[in-house]
């Protein structure tokens, strides 16, 4: 069985930082593709960073120069370093894991609420 567990979350102030981390435990191996996506109450599913094997990391124009997606391959774990944080940015994080059979793995989630 393939558990995918997020940490990093909580409460931070305006202009703070955080860092996620999403981690994978079981038979999967070589992760193709990391996307991190967020939720908020009243706002649809938003796609925030992606990167795949061999390419440039993609970010939304909303966090692109303040997050940065990055992953550890040997231990099956992908991180997004949040920085420059706002209130805008609060939100459930989850990530998701891709091997190259497209078969893919969620997080649970992870709050993160930017508040003064």
């Amino acid at each position: 069985q393939v558990q995918v567990v997020e940490s990093g979350g909580g409460l931070v102030q305006p202009g703070g930082s955080l860092r996620l981390s999403c981690a994978a435990s079981g038979s999967i191996f070589s992760i193709s593709v990391v996307d991190w996506f967020r939720q908020s109450p009243g706002k649809e599913r938003e796609a925030v960073a992606s990167i795949s094997t061999g390419s440039r990391p993609n970010y939304s124009d909303s966090v692109k120069g303040r997050f940065t997606i990055s992953r550890d391959n040997a231990k099956n774990t992908a991180f997004l370093q949040m920085n420059s944080l706002k209130p805008e940015d609060t939100a459930v994080y989850y990530c998701r894991l891709w091997r190259s059979d497209r078969e893919s793995y969620w997080g649970q989630g992870t709050q993160v609420t930017v508040s003064s």
